[in-house]
């Protein structure tokens, strides 16, 4: 799962990324609210978690202008401020929920989970497609009840992937969600690691979940 990390504080901010890293997410950060914004407007990000007094441009007035541009990216605000006209302002400029400071990582990490899942139409904690399935909270991945050993970077294009089922992903998108803001490398990196994934998944048994899109890019579904 692909997080943005978004508070003026840099030590939180390391805190935070370190503990969201050791549970596996794959977790840019940054420290303003401009250049949250800007990271949620050019890179594909499944839960962004942002402070509300961040410099530059407050928090609720960086998800107001995310809003007005059409972008969906499911928002956390996680702030000092707990009062109840706060939090109607937060969820009011689009925010998906709001956890108050002092607070619990493992609560932090359940509201990332669950409004993830919110978002994704997947109330479950499993993803699932023909005989295989993917753990999200584990990130034991099956197919035909064998396990399957994925790196990092194939894990999180998997789970990519497997949210978007059905849907025909370009590599632009890919590469901005699994590697992210800051990637400088080829689009062809994209191909690399899909062969890796079909290797892993898709050899050795008679229906392919991965399929080629000639000119657009990606999709995985059940074979027809």
């Amino acid at each position: 799962m692909k997080l943005l990390i978004a508070e003026d504080d840099a030590d939180l901010n390391e805190i935070i990324v370190k503990k969201l890293r050791a549970e596996g997410f794959d977790v840019d950060a940054c420290f303003d609210g401009e250049a949250a914004l800007e990271h949620m407007l050019y890179a594909d990000y499944d839960v962004a978690v942002l402070d509300i007094m961040m410099p530059v441009l407050d928090g609720v007035e960086a998800v107001r202008r995310l809003r007005a541009a059409g972008n969906a990216t499911p928002v956390i605000f996680l702030t000092a401020r707990d009062a109840v006209a706060d939090k109607v302002d937060g969820l009011d400029a689009g925010a998906n929920d709001y956890v108050v400071k002092p607070f619990s990582f493992d609560e932090l990490i359940a509201r990332i989970r669950a409004v993830a899942r919110t978002a994704s139409g997947n109330p479950s904690a499993h993803l699932a497609l023909d005989d295989l399935t993917l753990d999200l909270q584990s990130h034991i991945v099956r197919r035909g009840g064998e396990e399957i050993t994925l790196t990092g970077k194939e894990y999180a294009l998997l789970e990519y992937l497997l949210i978007n089922r059905g849907s025909i992903l370009s590599r632009e998108k890919i590469v901005s969600h699994v590697w992210g803001y800051d990637y400088e490398g080829g689009l062809n990196v994209v191909d690399v690691y899909m062969n890796y994934l079909r290797r892993k998944l898709d050899e050795g048994h008679d229906r392919k979940l991965i399929h080629t899109v000639r000119g657009m890019g990606y999709v995985m579904r059940e074979a027809t």
